[in-house]
């Protein structure tokens, strides 16, 4: 582990307590109306999403019908719904594969899969602790590591199982392990000359290269790039790793990462002119997109869903980007927030035909993101906009009688049916307004 000097620790408690002191303030003590108080009660709507919610995750722990695999990624969206309907004990298992295929490096793979089911055409791993199950690694995004430990993080405050920390894989605990991952990001994905973890160049949150076909493998065609989303990603389980995590050295140090995460993000990704963030910072070898079209103008709403998440703005800032959200909603046509960008990178900008204009990650309706955003405007008091968002997730649930991957422009859904990481973030969204609904009569 890097050493850092011990007598700068109180510098960075200080810096920790003034982020929290902006965070506190962030949330507010707004008030939830009685009116919407008795709309999240009676809501016949709500009621049936969560149970359709539950009933999805307790068959399984795959994203949705078209993946054989388990994904790390996915998993962290429902693992909360999961500890009430699959248990602790299933849910602890699902969550402790990864750590079973985590390489020497400390990286950890998006997915596992039976080992007689492994032929989707990805590089597999084998484990010596799960001989009969297969692994892969979408190498051109940055996100695996940093969506275990938030998992992790969930799992413990669903369940107080801080047992789970102390579980060895070969000899290397859980806690150990975390740390393992999160050093890996700084050893294998750090740019010296901003401060920020790197990946390959993609659509916002997205794991699809614009160079080939698939486009899931970093090679030498690819085009390095730095984004919101992944450093986003890093302090946010930076955070619930401190918030885990005993040992004061790791402390010292983790805090410290976090803070130059944070403060770089500002100083490189954010465009205080547009009042967005920058699609992209190009290292070395640019943009692999034509200079036909100006990049700068899409607007990226999953990257600043999980901005928000870390902490990156402030309630003004949320206001206005989710006004934004909304004004890209109008113009596009889209059913809701979950729009991945706004405009969509013009076709044939994408080797992968998959990724057209308003199609999967360039633009189609993902509620697997969306529902993030009803719930940081719930954490920060803005629960009418929370209300609002959130309807038009819900009525496409209805409408087909499903969770679907994604969604068109007109409200057909596409991709995997049976989508579980929906189904898990609008079953947090809903129990978070409940949650809510309640403590606010009991302030009456």
């Amino acid at each position: 582990m890097k050493q850092i000097d011990i007598m700068k620790y109180k510098n960075f408690l200080w810096t920790a307590l003034a982020v929290a002191t902006i965070s506190s303030a962030v949330q507010g003590q707004t008030r939830m109306s009685d009116t919407l108080q008795q709309s999240i009660r009676s809501s016949s709507k709500l009621t049936q999403v969560t149970e359709m919610a539950e009933k999805l995750v307790q068959s399984g722990f795959t994203a949705g019908d078209g993946y054989g695999e388990v994904w790390i990624r996915d998993l962290n969206s429902f693992v909360e719904l999961s500890t009430k309907v699959n248990g602790q004990e299933r849910t602890r298992e699902a969550l402790l594969m990864f750590f079973k295929f985590q390489q020497p490096d400390g990286n950890i793979p998006d997915g596992y899969i039976p080992a007689a089911r492994a032929g989707a055409g990805y590089v597999y791993q084998t484990s010596p602790y799960e001989p009969d199950y297969r692994s892969h690694k979408n190498t051109v995004e940055t996100d695996q590591e940093t969506s275990l430990i938030q998992a992790v993080h969930k799992y413990i405050q669903a369940t107080g199982d801080r047992a789970f920390l102390h579980i060895k894989v070969g000899d290397r605990t859980v806690v150990d392990r975390m740390h393992d991952a999160l050093q890996y990001l700084l050893d294998d994905r750090f740019n010296a000359k901003y401060g920020l973890l790197w990946g390959a160049t993609t659509v916002d949150w997205g794991d699809v290269q614009p160079e080939h076909e698939w486009g899931v493998a970093l090679d030498s065609s690819s085009h390095p790039a730095i984004d919101i989303y992944d450093n986003a990603m890093f302090v946010i389980a930076i955070n619930n790793y401190l918030d885990l995590v005993d040992d004061r050295p790791r402390q010292v140090y983790w805090t410290k990462v976090g803070h130059d995460i944070t403060k770089n993000t500002r100083k490189y990704l954010w465009d205080k002119e547009r009042k967005k963030y920058h699609p992209h910072i190009y290292l070395d070898k640019g943009s692999p997109f034509p200079n036909t079209f100006d990049e700068e103008e899409i607007y990226y709403h999953g990257g600043t869903f999980t901005a928000i998440e870390a902490g990156f703005l402030t309630k003004k800032e949320i206001r206005e980007a989710y006004l934004r959200m909304q004004d890209n909603v109008k113009k596009s046509g889209a059913p809701s927030i979950g729009l991945t960008v706004y405009p969509p990178y013009p076709n044939g900008t994408f080797e992968n035909k998959g990724l057209g204009e308003y199609s999967y990650q360039n633009g189609g309706d993902w509620t697997w993101f969306g529902g993030r955003m009803v719930q940081q405007l719930i954490r920060v008091g803005m629960y009418e906009e929370a209300y609002e968002a959130l309807a038009p997730m819900v009525d496409l649930v209805l409408d087909h009688k499903g969770f679907y991957e994604w969604w068109t422009r007109d409200g057909k859904p596409a991709g995997s049916a049976s989508f579980r990481g929906a189904a898990g973030v609008l079953w947090k969204s809903i129990e978070m307004l409940h949650e809510q609904a309640d403590s606010n009569k009991s302030k009456q």
